[in-house]
């Protein structure tokens, strides 16, 4: 049976909403959470009668905040806000974060602060249990007064507007609507403010941030390890007593892994008497380097878990006397956590280039110069180290903090804003190429770790190098490298290596978890 999460209840987390928007659990509003709902809807319907200003229900917007709205027209004012809002630009966001965009914003106003019809609710489970996504644009939010434009596209199909993904095609609301027999809903006083204010655009981003950054981090892990061996590299600075010594958490889980990755390894038994002192800091300092991005992902999925089950809309209803107009949609509280991700994620890719070069250079006996016996007349693998080089500096000037930027908007009624959906695209932006950088250092630890045989590793890596040399072959001369490193790539991607190391920890009754798992080893 599948299992299910109660909207406006629960305890929200990026893995249970990922696993709603994947349709592996469902998420339901029950009898308790609808009794809310229809107190707070009841609760704006009954200021509206009174006549007393409150703002957003019976008041114009932003800069429009003193200029009353008669109670006739308190329904039409919030059709108009979402009509008004909706001028995003760009590319369509993916399907899936817009689905996420929706479940975040259920399981917000599901707790019933908001003032939102339950009728209104109902539809958004709708449009999430049918995966009928609205398209939203990716520009446009300035990540203040919530993620206005995103989250006006994302709801006017509630009104019969805009467009849907739906059944792999776009298609207009209406279409669809039609197709279903369904009318369009009519927003009540408040809804179509308590919908656009809040920051699920961001938050959304946020979770599939954290998401493919834990698994870069995973992978980069296995990718060093693997690069380690290939270069001989000592596990001296791995130890346990070294890092007690300096007790980050993301330090000691990072060293505590190398060191189970390599456990029993013939390649690194091979070279223990060796005359090396030190190792150059890329291989030296993983612990160090891959721990401090590990600190910052811990720190943005707390934030974010405390993002995703708040309230962030725009007055907040207590009940008929008791409303208050703040800021909770602001986007500062993780738009500084999501740049500081940003950095953490592309000095995971910065790292691993210096890896990759460090492969090249012909220093690690037995390991050719550019990764190849022949060279000359063969370039070897000196050209791929260029494409992550140039993806590394791209990540670079990705890095600038859009939090330290704030343009007024809104007449100056909305002074400073957060700029949190830039910062959260950003951040996805860099993990993609860092993805990318990973599989080509897989690409290049695999040929390296080629030169070593008949040594081979422990069971928990000559099981990954074997996986990758069943869909990628040694290179004995120049070829066409593009699909072998799009392959690698993949297998970054897919997540499938960390899958078949957790496999064959199980099966061979080896350690692979640290005792920091529990902290980031969790959505």
């Amino acid at each position: 049976m599948m299992k299910t999460f109660q909207y406006g209840q629960q305890h929200l987390t990026a893995s249970i909403a990922l696993g709603i928007a994947r349709g592996e659990r469902k998420g339901i509003l029950t009898p308790e959470t609808r009794e809310k709902i229809r107190a707070s809807a009841a609760a704006v319907e009954q200021i509206v009668a009174n006549g007393k200003p409150v703002y957003g229900i019976n008041t114009g917007f932003g800069p429009l905040c003193t200029t009353m709205i008669s109670p006739d027209q308190t329904r039409k004012l919030q059709e108009n806000i979402l009509k008004s809002h909706a001028v995003g630009l760009g590319e369509p966001i993916p399907t899936e974060i817009a689905k996420l965009m929706l479940i975040l914003k259920l399981h917000a106003l599901a707790k019933g602060y908001s003032g939102i019809q339950e009728q209104t609710l109902d539809r958004i489970v709708w449009h999430i249990e049918h995966d009928v996504i609205p398209v939203v644009p990716k520009q446009g939010s300035v990540g203040a007064s919530g993620d206005l434009a995103p989250l006006s596209h994302l709801f006017i199909p509630l009104i019969g507007l805009g467009k849907v993904q739906y059944q792999g095609k776009t298609l207009s609301t209406s279409e669809v609507l039609q197709q279903h027999q369904l009318e369009a809903i009519h927003l009540g006083p408040k809804e179509g403010l308590a919908l656009i204010n809040g920051t699920q655009f961001m938050s959304a981003f946020g979770v599939k941030v954290l998401d493919r950054f834990y698994n870069i981090l995973a992978h980069a892990d296995i990718t060093g390890a693997m690069m380690l061996e290939g270069l001989l590299g000592s596990i001296k600075p791995f130890s346990a007593e070294l890092h007690q010594l300096r007790p980050y958490p993301g330090n000691q889980h990072v060293a505590q892994t190398i060191l189970n990755l390599l456990h029993e390894s013939e390649i690194v038994h091979s070279h223990a008497t060796c005359a090396r002192v030190q190792d150059p800091y890329s291989l030296r300092c993983m612990p160090q380097v891959h721990g401090a991005s590990r600190n910052a992902w811990l720190h943005l999925k707390q934030t974010l878990e405390i993002e995703i089950n708040s309230v962030t809309d725009n007055p907040v209803v207590f009940d008929e006397n008791h409303t208050i107009s703040g800021g909770n949609f602001h986007g500062q509280p993780i738009a500084m956590p999501l740049d500081y991700a940003c950095l953490a994620a592309s000095e995971i890719g910065n790292i691993s280039d210096r890896r990759i070069y460090l492969s090249l250079e012909g220093d690690t006996p037995g390991v050719p110069k550019l990764l190849l016996k022949e060279t000359g007349l063969n370039s070897g693998f000196m050209i791929p180290q260029y494409t992550t080089a140039a993806l590394a500096s791209e990540n670079k000037g990705l890095c600038f903090p859009s939090s330290a930027d704030s343009i007024p908007t809104s007449l100056g009624q909305e002074d400073h804003v957060s700029m949190g959906s830039i910062g959260a695209r950003k951040a996805l932006q860099v993990i993609e190429n860092v993805e990318k950088i990973l599989g080509v250092e897989l690409f290049c630890a695999a040929q390296a770790v080629d030169f070593h045989a008949p040594l081979k590793s422990g069971k928990i890596m000559t099981a990954l190098y074997e996986h990758v040399r069943t869909k990628i072959k040694h290179v004995t001369e120049d070829q066409i490298m593009y699909e072998d490193m799009e392959t690698a790539i993949e297998m970054i991607r897919s997540g499938e290596l960390l899958i078949l190391a957790k496999e064959v920890a199980e099966k061979e009754g080896l350690e692979l978890e640290t005792q920091w798992s529990g902290e980031f080893d969790r959505l």
